[in-house]
């Protein structure tokens, strides 16, 4: 184990280090607009189920509607980060979450990655949003607040991983790009 990393690492090779808090943050916000397009299959689900049940105001059934974008959700990181340890923005910015040893996670370690995610991004902006007396579902405003002060969190956890990683195991690497011929 190297000194202060957390992972194991051949006899030999470096331990590829950790992205920059600005590199997973921009990262954070290009899987944000990613998941736009993931939530258009709860979204075409969530007509079928009012079409379904014959409500008339989608606020009637907004509980169920969000239970399921989590696990839309959830079925989206799960099977990314245990199938290639990447998602699609964790591939453009050549970012990788590993277990402890530097290998791929099982899905009982992505969901449990995927639970603490969702409750180290979300608890931050409930409280605020609770503490300043807004509405039970954070807004925009309390939402960003919280994802600051959880990403900045970072700074003070083990290795500048996030906390959720930290309580799960697992921490997020760069990937090495592509090597390119120097002009000459």
């Amino acid at each position: 184990m190297t000194p202060g990393s957390g992972v194991m690492a051949p006899q030999g090779v470096a331990p590829l280090p950790a992205p920059s808090l600005l590199r997973r943050m921009t990262c954070f916000v290009y899987e944000s607009m990613l998941l736009f397009g993931v939530a258009l299959i709860p979204a075409v689900v969530g007509t079928l189920f009012f079409a379904q049940t014959g409500q008339h105001h989608p606020l009637q059934g907004e509980t169920a509607v969000r239970a399921f974008a989590l696990v839309v959700y959830g079925v989206y990181f799960v099977g990314f980060w245990s199938a290639r340890g990447q998602t699609l923005a964790m591939q453009t910015w050549r970012i990788r979450v590993v277990d402890a040893t530097g290998g791929r996670l099982t899905q009982l370690r992505a969901l449990a990655r995927y639970i603490a995610c969702c409750i180290g991004w979300f608890a931050p902006a409930t409280l605020i949003a609770w503490g300043l007396r807004l509405p039970p579902w954070p807004t925009l405003g309390a939402a960003a607040l919280g994802i600051v002060v959880y990403a900045l969190l970072a700074l003070a956890a083990p290795g500048r991983q996030f906390w959720h990683d930290v309580a799960c195991g697992t921490r997020l690497v760069e990937v090495p790009g592509p090597v390119r011929p120097r002009p000459r």
